[in-house]
């Protein structure tokens, strides 16, 4: 009986109902209840065969459930008492700071709350502090678990409860920067300065540094996307894959003894686990290998299962919050499919093959324990991408039968010749041809798939959930039912059936109507689609929120629709809220024509755009006068500004979709007074939709340009936000022209189709 992996396994079961479940303040009851029910088992059971695991099983559930009640607490409850208010702080530096737009950004540990981190917002001379550095002075303190009446895990996950907004007397000061405590953190720093320093290919050093690191900001935009988007993403969360490629390179390099070689590969597992950033994935893989390691000299097999459940269980212990983190659960369930799943399949995929050619058998059992390791592993990840990040990827089993194998040795490699670089430049900078080499094959495998039309599937409509849901549901009666292979094919081809099915119905839904329209929920921001037969438009692309994914969420719907090419993208105006998601978009969208005002901004987002265009080959249209562009049934008006300088806002484009006599009116974030000005300028039909400007502030949507054009239907696009959008003057006068009113925040997507089935 696995003992501890029973223990580890209830103790972690009891902690993520805790963490997960929505209701508040019964993990206590729970924990008595458990307590209760294990002392009756106790007293009624004791010569039963299932005794002794029953009780463990309970005890550790009820004990989990009392521990996440002590640790929120004693750790958690301090800090939020802290929060909505400004008061004085000291805490120490945790990490190396990071850059933002307005200054930076540093985990620190607070001073007299034991366990507890805060994440400081503060001025740029603070991007000097070092770890072990002391910080004092005042801030404005923000609960990181609630914020703007959003329940947040994000920053709980990591041991951070608090935000705080430095005021200008925080002062920094020497602490115990030179402690032994800080070297992982400088080995990490001295490590990614060396990895530049080695590879002068920014895409190679921030491909080297990601992956030997977990530390992706040096990485290219458009590199991270395709390795997501071809489920290669994997390779950057330090895990079971370093840790192993660690443990080989380390055998080679000292004697295989098995004493020695645990003296020396514990320590170092353990210090790269700290260097690296104690992240889930990095301390389930050291664990596991540390179990693999010791096993030997107690004479004992390595169990996955126990080794698995330990890691859980210290991870948890350490930081109970933790079980939210959606790293820790899309880290533990691969591995759990690997170790449930992979030998079976393994065996079920090469089982077929008689043949006695060694060469061939050797290549088959390599690519079927490839395709093996891959399919365990996607079982049990897949609901958790679908639901986290609204994608399945379908090429991810050739994906990694063609990188992974090369991000092995681009690792091992990339290793030892970084750690060269300290010793010898030249000679590193000479060794590291090899490396740069694998990971511009990587690279290139990953540029090619994500090209592929159908790489993958998102779930951003409900035909494609319905048919992940019929695949585990066929899969599961196989695996229930008595053994034959011939079932297992005859699911395979069913699944591959209904996929077939279910991408075409779904793409037929968009496939009606003179003129449709789709306001995306992205947060306080904005993003409309327009098409009309085989023509489409994007309209802005970009929110304000930092936790949503403009961006991805517009490319996904995109290619959902069957959209591989957009007619026009048009912007409004620069700001971020309207902007930061077209990068992703221009980058996995063909786009024939970017509209752009041709003014300048602060922010470089016009110097962003136009070098993605010229990259992407898309032509950039400056719109100095009126323009149309054709779009099926329906036609695009795209207006220039009409004001001659001022804020932003009040310089963008707008845009006119018309079909017949059903007009649809964009015009960004303009106040009521340019608002005005463009009724008086241009000859602006009544409108049947108007996207009210500026996420309904209270200065825009003027009630005289509103009886201008008199809209029938309202679509505010808007987001948590503490501007108080939409104001209530501005719904008011809306209402007051008849104006229906929809709101993304509460209805999300809004959809409107001019003469639909």
């Amino acid at each position: 009986m696995r003992v501890l992996a029973t223990i580890g396994f209830s103790f972690s079961a009891g902690v993520f109902l805790a963490a997960l479940l929505p209701w508040d303040g019964w993990q206590l009851y729970a924990a008595a209840g458990a307590a209760l029910l294990a002392l009756v088992w106790l007293l009624a059971a004791r010569r039963s065969t299932c005794f002794r695991r029953g009780l463990l099983i309970l005890l550790p559930l009820a004990v989990s459930l009392a521990y996440f009640a002590g640790y929120r607490y004693l750790v958690q409850r301090p800090v939020e008492q802290r929060c909505g208010a400004v008061s004085p702080f000291t805490a120490t530096v945790c990490d190396w700071p990071q850059e933002t737009e307005r200054g930076c950004r540093i985990t620190v540990k607070l001073d007299g709350y034991p366990g507890a981190k805060a994440v400081l917002y503060g001025e740029s001379e603070l991007l000097d502090a070092r770890p072990g550095n002391t910080l004092a002075g005042t801030a404005q303190w923000q609960s990181a678990a609630h914020i703007h009446n959003n329940e947040l895990t994000h920053f709980t996950a990591r041991g951070v409860y608090a935000l705080l907004y430095g005021r200008e007397d925080v002062q920094l000061s020497e602490g115990s920067e030179g402690a032994l405590r800080w070297l992982p953190q400088r080995a990490a720093k001295a490590f990614r300065e060396r990895i530049a320093a080695v590879w002068d290919d920014p895409r190679v050093s921030g491909f080297l540094t990601a992956e030997l690191t977990g530390d992706k900001s040096a990485m290219d935009e458009g590199d991270y996307l395709a390795m997501q988007e071809t489920g290669l993403a994997h390779l950057f969360a330090v895990s079971g894959l370093h840790c192993a490629f660690l443990v080989t390179l380390l055998s080679l390099l000292v004697s295989r003894r098995r004493r020695l070689l645990c003296a020396v590969t514990i320590p170092a597992l353990l210090f790269y686990m700290v260097m690296v950033g104690l992240s889930p994935s990095v301390v389930r893989a050291c664990i596991m290998q540390m179990f693999l390691l010791v096993a030997p000299l107690f004479r004992r097999n390595s169990d996955p299962l126990t080794s698995l459940a330990a890691a859980l269980l210290v991870i948890l212990l350490a930081n109970p919050f933790a079980a939210a983190s959606v790293s820790l659960q899309l880290s533990f369930s691969a591995t759990l499919g690997m170790v449930l799943l992979s030998p079976r399949l393994y065996r079920g995929l090469t089982g077929w093959y008689k043949g006695k050619n060694r060469v061939l058998r050797h290549g088959l059992c390599f690519v079927m324990a490839n395709l093996a390791a891959t399919l365990s592993a996607v079982v049990f990840t897949a609901p958790l991408t679908a639901y986290y990040f609204r994608i399945f990827v379908l090429v991810a089993p050739l994906s990694s039968l063609l990188a992974v194998p090369a991000a092995g040795w681009s690792f091992m490699t990339a290793f030892v010749t970084a750690l060269l670089g300290f010793v010898w430049l030249p000679l590193a900078r000479i060794l590291g041809a090899l490396a740069w080499v694998l990971v511009r094959y990587i690279l290139l495998v990953a540029e090619w798939l994500m090209g592929w039309r159908y790489h993958a599937i998102y779930f951003t409509d409900p035909y494609p959930l319905y048919w992940l849901l019929f695949v585990y549901t066929a899969f599961i009666g196989c695996a229930v039912t008595p053994d034959g292979r011939r079932k297992y094919a005859v699911a395979s081809v069913l699944s591959a059936v209904t996929l077939i099915a279910a991408i075409w119905v779904n793409q037929q839904s968009y496939r009606y109507g003179a003129l449709s329209a789709l306001a995306l929920d992205v947060g306080q921001g904005e993003s409309v689609i327009l098409w009309s037969e085989n023509e489409t438009a994007l309209v802005d692309c970009g929110s304000s929120n930092s936790y949503k994914d403009p961006g991805g969420t517009a490319a996904d719907t995109l290619h959902s629709m069957g959209v591989t090419r957009l007619s026009a993208v048009v912007v409004t105006h620069y700001h971020a809220d309207h902007t930061n998601g077209l990068y992703e978009v221009l980058r996995r969208v063909a786009v024939d024509k970017l509209y752009l005002p041709d003014i300048e901004d602060e922010y470089g987002v016009r110097e962003r755009l136009t070098a993605l265009a010229e990259e992407k080959d898309v032509q950039v249209v400056w719109v100095t006068d009126t323009v149309t562009c054709p779009l099926g049934q329906a036609v695009l008006t795209v207006y220039p500004p009409v004001q001659s300088g001022g804020d932003l806002n009040e310089l963008g484009l707008t845009a006119l979709a018309t079909s017949g006599d059903f007009d649809l009116l964009i015009t960004g974030d303009m106040s009521g007074s340019t608002e005005r000005k463009l009724a008086e300028t241009y000859p602006l039909p009544d409108v049947e939709v108007l996207v009210v400007s500026h996420h309904g502030s209270r200065y825009s949507s003027d009630i005289r340009f509103l009886k201008a054009v008199t809209p029938e239907a309202a679509v505010i696009s808007v987001g948590d936000n503490s501007y108080g959008h939409p104001s209530e003057e501005t719904v008011q006068r809306l209402l007051a022209v008849g104006a229906e009113i929809w709101r993304t925040d509460r209805q999300g997507n809004i959809r409107i189709t001019v003469n639909g089935g």
